[in-house]
């Protein structure tokens, strides 16, 4: 299979940082990076020196991990914001960051990215009204994003009601109706996250 089906505790102590891919846990002292923050393996704990090369890699590896992609869904993406105007890296961050499923997640409807996706898939959100099951949709500033009425029942979005959220500055979000909009399109200072995006630029770039 393509798609890791690990633990993902392990992706996470290889990066040496938390990528937030186990929802409430990763806020947790059973967070494997608060016990074991090196890399897994009866090496990790003296590996050498990594090349300009490696680190690029890495960087890369860290950004599919964090947002969830596979390899080809992360070059297609790229090589769209390759095509826009303006700086590549920046522009890739931001298209990674206005998926629908990181949306869910940022705007605290999903404990994690991998829940958003599949929160998503199942059909529990609408977009502006109209049913949407697709996690890679784009979004757009003024868009609507809410929790479907059949959905809202359901103990997970009863518990979400419950939770005291914060938000990005880019999003606004009305718990109670579990409803959210996208302000407006998030700059590069506007996103909170641990991927070095230039370093994927000269990575695709060779």
């Amino acid at each position: 299979m393509a798609r890791y089906t690990g633990a993902n505790c392990r992706l996470c102590r290889r990066e040496g940082q938390k990528l937030f891919l186990k929802g409430e846990r990763c806020y947790s002292s059973k967070c494997a990076i608060e016990k074991r923050n090196y890399a897994p393996g009866q090496h990790g704990q003296s590996r050498k020196k990594v090349t300009e090369y490696g680190l690029q890699l890495r960087e890369k590896q860290k950004a599919k991990r964090f947002y969830g992609l596979l390899e080809t869904q992360f070059r297609n993406l790229f090589e769209k914001a390759a095509k826009k105007k303006g700086i590549t890296g920046e522009n890739f961050l931001i298209m990674l960051e206005t998926r629908l499923d990181n949306v869910v997640f940022r705007m605290g409807f999903a404990s994690s990215r991998k829940e958003a996706r599949q929160l998503v898939t199942h059909g529990h959100f609408t977009l502006n009204g109209k049913k949407v099951d697709i996690p890679s949709l784009e979004v757009k500033a003024g868009d609507v994003i809410k929790v479907k009425e059949k959905s809202q029942s359901s103990p997970k979005f009863k518990e979400v009601k419950e939770m005291s959220i914060s938000v990005p500055s880019w999003i606004s979000v009305d718990v109670e109706k579990l409803e959210g909009k996208v302000v407006s399109i998030p700059r590069r200072e506007e996103i909170d996250t641990p991927v070095a995006e230039h370093l994927i630029v000269e990575l695709y770039s060779k």
